[in-house]
């Protein structure tokens, strides 16, 4: 499994949609990323490209056409990124757009993720590059699962999230049913800028904030501090979720959003939708930052 690693941190990424399933420190061993129990939720760190959550009907439509897509997209599954560049800090990855791939996205792109690790800090960066002749269409984000408790002797209800500024930013509701967002909104920040975490939570599916002032998030413990920081400057929504009552918190930095249940499905118009004139790049980093005191 491709890995990187230092006097801190043990990296461990999968070929399979090139997804971050290790963030272990060196000293103590300790695990900070979810592990995947399939019972519970079988993944770690999914990639999200070129949408993210789910579609009405599974499809959208392009010139006319309707095409079929997968939630949160193809890179998430897919066995067919290559490594085309690694060093002692860093490694790349790349999907490049083919045949099969044509068929779910009518697009000529390639899809590059780079992992690169400098001391406790992890840094994500994706570049999308439109290899077509026309304006391409896509959303992008992450999806990393944190262990949380973190020790044994730890209760979920003894962490909560901390912004970087104080929020009134609402959640926007999902359709329990199908996925898609609505236009209701609920409260959800009572201290300012605090998200005490509880089981229940996530009853009503992810948290998702599109009017963030904060770009950066901490999980902290209520009386040992911080466990670590997220810091999603380039993407301006973020989802928070769990399976509710399981022992992780996912920390989602999203440039778009699922379907809204009364989208046409057209891709250029869908909410959140990004656009990338032929034969140009964008990028989109976020870092992951381990609290020093968990690694010496």
């Amino acid at each position: 499994m491709p890995s990187l690693k230092n006097d801190l941190l043990h990296i461990q990424i999968k070929s399979k949609g090139a997804e971050l399933s290790h963030i272990t420190s060196v000293k103590h061993q300790t695990e900070f990323l979810w592990q995947a129990d399939p019972t519970v939720w079988g993944s770690h760190a999914p990639n999200l490209f070129p949408i993210i959550g789910a579609l009405k009907a599974d499809s959208y439509r392009y010139n006319s056409q309707t095409y079929q897509m997968p939630k949160h997209g193809f890179v998430r599954h897919n066995n067919h990124l290559n490594i085309t560049n690694q060093t002692d800090s860093s490694i790349t990855f790349r999907l490049t757009s083919n045949s099969e791939l044509f068929k779910l996205y009518p697009f000529l792109f390639q899809f590059e993720i780079t992992y690169t690790l400098h001391e406790n800090k992890l840094t994500i960066t994706h570049t999308v590059t439109n290899l077509d002749d026309k304006i391409m269409y896509f959303s992008l984000g992450g999806h990393p699962a944190f262990n949380c408790p973190l020790a044994e002797d730890e209760a979920y209800t003894d962490y909560y999230l901390e912004f970087e500024t104080d929020e009134t930013s609402p959640t926007y509701l999902l359709n329990m049913d199908n996925g898609l967002l609505t236009n209701k909104t609920k409260p959800i920040f009572a201290d300012g800028n605090r998200i005490n975490l509880r089981p229940d939570l996530f009853n009503e599916d992810a948290l998702i904030f599109k009017e963030l002032n904060s770009r950066m998030v901490r999980l902290k413990h209520r009386t040992k501090g911080e466990v670590l920081q997220v810091n999603f400057k380039d993407f301006n929504s973020l989802g928070i979720w769990a399976k509710p009552n399981a022992p992780y918190v996912c920390i989602e930095p999203w440039l778009g959003y699922a379907d809204n249940e009364t989208t046409d499905q057209k891709l250029e118009t869908k909410e959140g939708i990004l656009s990338l004139e032929a034969g140009s790049k964008f990028n989109a980093t976020y870092t992951i930052e381990i609290a020093q005191k968990h690694l010496i």
